[in-house]
């Protein structure tokens, strides 16, 4: 069962339509419009639950620091994006986000924290431009606390994973996303 299990978690995003990558519904200012975001498009869970994935191979003050990071530089996305604050290559940026940090985690890369924060920070702002140029015109305080905090609670879903397994099954994990996420690139 252990075995299968990941497989069973992650395999259906695997199946999704590329219509995933659309975040529509999400319009109004609230907790709840801003939680829904992040977990409406493949695009973003894979890359939210990798993240965790990979705080949790890395362990020690990484499983807080990498996500806090994300989501620190997330937020400052989101504040540009709602700002209209031009961002080039938004989406090959959120699709490299799951397909490095995923290939990151199926390699077991020790990646110096020197390298590591710049490039957590880079896909963590193209994520939040995303949510704050697609969010909404108002009550943008709540819309932005949801899609944080959905965005911690699904690094934290990739840490338990990512500790509840073996590292054979956690670099799998790892290789399964970064497929996931060229597939979802050929197919956007």
């Amino acid at each position: 069962m252990k075995r299968l299990f990941p497989s069973l978690l992650l395999s259906p995003l695997a199946m999704l339509p590329t219509s995933v990558l659309a975040h529509p519904g999400h319009e109004a200012g609230t907790l709840l419009g801003g939680m829904a975001h992040p977990v409406g498009g493949a695009d973003h869970v894979l890359a939210m639950v990798a993240i965790g994935l990979m705080a949790a191979q890395m362990g020690g003050r990484a499983i807080w620091a990498v996500p806090a990071g994300f989501v620190g530089a997330m937020l400052v996305g989101g504040i540009m994006g709602a700002m209209g604050v031009p961002f080039l290559s938004v989406e090959p940026l959120i699709m490299a986000s799951i397909i490095v940090l995923g290939a990151l985690v199926a390699m077991s890369a020790r990646v110096p924290a020197l390298l590591l924060a710049p490039m957590v920070a880079v896909f963590g702002m193209a994520h939040g431009w995303a949510h704050g140029a697609e969010g909404p015109g108002h009550g943008l305080a709540l819309y932005f606390a949801g899609f944080a905090l959905a965005t911690a609670g699904l690094h934290v879903l990739g840490i338990v994973i990512g500790r509840s397994f073996g590292a054979r099954a956690l670099r799998g994990l790892g290789g399964l996303a970064a497929v996931a996420g060229a597939a979802l690139s050929v197919a956007g």
